[in-house]
């Protein structure tokens, strides 16, 4: 099934400046090991030492968050969109 994956501006020098990537998946996991395979680079920066995903990007599957859902096993419905934001601080 494909699926849209949005790119944040920090992240487009991965995909040469796409903002939005399609991938055949059905999960997030999916989706992002496709991204991963297409444009190197992705999962360094998406998931930390241990395999999860790393606490400062924010990963949403339409407008759900998947920290309240099944992580990078949520599912993933035809034509969706997965939006990565990166978590902004400052103060």
């Amino acid at each position: 099934m494909t699926v849209k994956i949005r790119i944040p501006t920090t992240l487009r020098p991965l995909t040469g400046g796409e903002s939005e990537v399609e991938v055949e998946a059905t999960t997030v996991a999916e989706a992002f090991d496709a991204l991963e395979a297409a444009h190197p680079g992705f999962r360094e920066r998406l998931y930390d030492e241990s395999g999860n995903l790393r606490r400062f990007v924010n990963v949403f599957v339409a407008d759900d968050d998947v920290r309240y859902l099944e992580g990078a096993a949520t599912a993933v419905p035809e034509g969706e969109t997965i939006s990565i934001i990166p978590a902004v601080a400052g103060g």
